[in-house]
């Protein structure tokens, strides 16, 4: 299993300047937010289930750049159809990071459907995503990491990751208006935020 602290930071050192980032609630948004600040991410804080299709759109309405997501298991097993909606839709500019911990860590460690036969990469498989891996130990990391920001998408990287909290690190606001506002602000006015 892998550090899921060090993973993001890792994946976040390769990202080209005009990539978009967004992230579920909860510890992807405290990972995120511990990379350091940056107007082209947004963190969903109060909604779970949401990310995945929100990049969808962001992807859908920005080709030119590369959208890449990092969502929860718990939050992409309440929302599996999403997977369908993406792979059908094909945006060659999308890649997911499933961060699978097996477990609801924002709830008390529960474990997720993951922690059982469930198989995230299987179902998006399954569901038609062009491109996906699972890394679950640091030699399979660099196939998944080649494909982060480079492949044509869609892109589903479930990456096993250690369960457990790591410190809290708040992003740019809890404000939804305000952090929208800050994100649409730099993708749509490039280099000016």
């Amino acid at each position: 299993m892998l550090e899921r602290r060090k993973l993001v930071n890792h994946l976040l050192r390769q990202r080209p300047d005009n990539a978009l980032t967004v992230s579920s609630l909860g510890s992807p948004t405290w990972d995120i937010a511990s990379t350091g600040d940056n107007p082209l991410h947004f963190s969903f804080i109060g909604t779970m289930g949401q990310a995945a299709p929100f990049a969808l759109g962001l992807a859908m309405a920005q080709p030119n750049k590369r959208v890449m997501v990092f969502a929860g298991d718990g939050e992409l097993l309440m929302s599996l159809g999403i997977l369908a909606t993406i792979a059908n839709q094909a945006p060659g500019n999308l890649t997911i990071v499933s961060l699978d911990n097996e477990s609801y860590g924002e709830t008390g460690g529960q474990p997720t459907a993951t922690a059982g036969p469930t198989d995230l990469e299987a179902v998006a498989k399954g569901c038609g995503f062009s491109q996906t891996c699972t890394a679950a130990s640091e030699k399979d990391l660099d196939a998944a990491c080649d494909q982060v920001w480079t492949a044509k998408g869609p892109v589903f990287i479930n990456l096993k990751i250690v369960a457990g909290p790591s410190p809290l690190v708040f992003p740019y606001s809890f404000d939804g208006a305000a952090a929208m506002n800050r994100f649409r602000d730099a993708v749509n006015n490039p280099g000016k935020s």
